[in-house]
């Protein structure tokens, strides 16, 4: 039976199990829709045949050990990276686009790939198989309360219990000589380059109010706070950042300077500072905490810049702070960049560079080095004409 949802009723797994027809519903945070074909897997299921099913789209449910599941999950990943074991001599990319596209590629085909391991979940987040660890917790914090039994993706969970993880530890942000909780979905600070320039770009005296545009953690929007801005407002569109912002600046017991409002890009006003650290990369995102990566036709991008010069107080300054990634893969010219910012009545005051200093950056097995080799990250002080 074909899988169905509307747009008022949940998307629906279904499957025969011990001759019955079953169904379940669906969950993906990717948005992957459920699978066509489902079988049942356990224990004895050899690697090889997963593999193949999965390659052809077919999903296993699991029914055995879950640490079994999980050693299985990484048999379909060494697989997935090395093609199955076949010897095939690499596609040559023609241009750094071409290289960024086939990039892409690839991680959606692995992705979809590893997806094809199927959990089962109770109501309350259970995970209903042997040696399965608590994972209530990580689940409501994705998920929210739960109410229906449902099946979704092995590779999901583990990435639910990774951002619990993140969450309960924090990131150390030297700015603010705290940590950061990023929560599920909400891009973690982890390059600390862009929070270091924001933390030491010169801020003009008797600053009193800024708005941190798509405030994600809420990080930059603290930073600000900590060096003396009377008041910031902090927005974001996103329901889960928008939370993950509000508690990050409670603990950090900024909430009285720093206001967090739900909207798109600005809030109502003119502030003497208006930062904002949009999406790198001109694309589409594959699931929600890519939004932070990849921003379709430049959106965010070109929304900021049109709308700052209206959202500027007299003599007032904004920040944008964006790698020169998107340039370097062929995908965003510097000379679009600066017509976007010229077609919005701004002009560059100052440019602020810095190296990055994420690992990727001096991995030569990376598809991409030689882009991220020589890519900067650039905080732009742009002002009104």
């Amino acid at each position: 039976m074909p899988p169905e949802h509307t747009a008022d009723a949940p998307a629906r797994i279904h499957w025969t199990e011990e001759g019955q027809p079953r169904s379940a519903r669906w969950r993906s945070e990717s948005g992957m829709p459920p699978p066509r074909k489902v079988v049942i897997a356990d224990d004895k299921t050899p690697a090889d045949v997963a593999y193949r099913l999965a390659c052809e789209g077919t999903a296993l449910l699991w029914r055995g050990d879950f640490h079994n599941a999980r050693q299985l999950l990484q048999a379909l990943a060494r697989r997935a990276d090395h093609k199955g074991g076949r010897a095939r001599a690499p596609k040559v990319p023609a241009s750094p686009a071409d290289a960024f596209h086939l990039h892409r590629q690839a991680q959606s085909q692995r992705a979809r790939t590893l997806a094809m391991l199927l959990l089962p979940f109770e109501a309350d987040y259970t995970v209903p198989l042997r040696r399965a660890p608590d994972v209530r917790q990580a689940c409501n914090e994705a998920y929210g309360r739960g109410d229906d039994a449902f099946v979704a993706s092995m590779r999901e969970l583990l990435g639910l219990i990774g951002a619990h993880e993140w969450r309960k530890n924090g990131v150390e942000i030297g700015a603010l000589d705290a940590r950061i909780h990023p929560h599920y979905g909400v891009f973690s600070p982890i390059r600390g380059e862009y929070v270091a320039l924001v933390a030491e770009a010169p801020l003009a005296p008797g600053c009193a109010l800024a708005f941190d545009i798509g405030t994600g953690t809420g990080v930059l929007a603290a930073v600000l706070a900590r060096r003396g801005v009377k008041h910031v407002v902090a927005t974001d569109m996103d329901a889960r950042a928008l939370s993950c912002a509000r508690e990050n600046l409670q603990r950090l017991g900024l909430a009285d300077s720093v206001q967090v409002l739900q909207a798109d890009l600005f809030p109502p006003g003119r502030a003497d500072l208006v930062v904002c650290n949009p999406p790198w990369l001109p694309g589409r995102p594959s699931s929600s905490i890519e939004y932070a990566v990849y921003d379709p036709d430049s959106r965010m991008l070109k929304g900021f810049l049109n709308g700052l010069a209206a959202h500027l107080a007299p003599g007032g300054e904004g920040w944008l702070i964006l790698s020169d990634l998107a340039e370097h893969l062929g995908l965003r010219p510097r000379e679009q960049l600066l017509a976007l910012i010229a077609a919005g009545g701004l002009q560059v005051a100052e440019r602020i560079d810095v190296r990055p200093t994420h690992p990727r950056a001096s991995d030569a097995a990376d598809p991409l080095h030689a882009a991220r080799a020589a890519e900067l990250t650039s905080l732009w002080r742009l002002r009104a004409l």
